[in-house]
């Protein structure tokens, strides 16, 4: 008699134990496959897939998942949600004044570096100087357009321009290639952020 009492509790504890929570769920699920899988199995729970933009979707849940990272589950009430995909890129832009330094010796391009700074810092215009001083020939009045990755300018300008505030003017050296800029940000950087988020009833 025990052994069938204890044999029955364990049949009927089974199920209880099985079933995983929504969270326990999300956490075996890793790509979009998955998910589709998930939604197609769970239909009472009125799983589905949202995609946000940065700057597109702004209702207080549209902002707090969008501050989230690959990976990253929570709940808020009854519903659960799972970052599956996130695409971040931080567009950059500024002006530029290019000085050569195989024409140009160093202490050349220190006075040249000098100079260009005093004119522009009494009000003259980065365009125009860029225009006078500039050494590559750009036809953009030294404006790189919006620009991310060292495909389009050198890893070192990017990086000087990711750490300084719009309007603040800067050198970038990329001592390797003798290359010397005067550069200007003139743009607050243009944040992009794409998520795939995986959303269903339940926690």
């Amino acid at each position: 008699m025990k052994n069938l009492l204890a044999g029955l509790f364990l049949l009927l504890s089974v199920p209880v134990f099985a079933q995983l929570t929504v969270t326990e769920q999300f956490q075996k699920i890793a790509t979009l496959d998955q998910a589709q899988q998930y939604i197609d199995a769970n239909p009472a729970l009125k799983p589905t897939i949202l995609k946000l933009s940065y700057g597109k979707d702004s209702t207080l849940i549209d902002k707090r998942l969008l501050r989230q990272n690959k990976g990253d589950i929570f709940s808020v009430g009854y519903v659960t949600y799972k970052v599956l995909e996130a695409k971040e890129t931080v567009n950059y832009r500024a002006s530029y004044i290019f000085l050569d330094g195989s024409t140009l010796s160093t202490p050349e391009i220190d006075s040249l570096k000098k100079l260009i700074v005093e004119k522009a810092s009494a009000g003259a215009s980065f365009d125009q100087l860029s225009d006078q001083y500039t050494m590559d020939g750009n036809t953009t009045h030294g404006d790189t357009g919006w620009f991310f990755g060292i495909e389009m300018m050198p890893k070192e300008f990017q990086d000087a321009v990711a750490k300084h505030k719009k309007g603040e003017i800067f050198f970038v050296d990329v001592s390797d290639k003798q290359w010397h800029y005067i550069v200007k940000k003139t743009y607050d950087d243009d944040l992009k952020k794409d998520i795939t988020v995986l959303r269903s009833n339940g926690r």
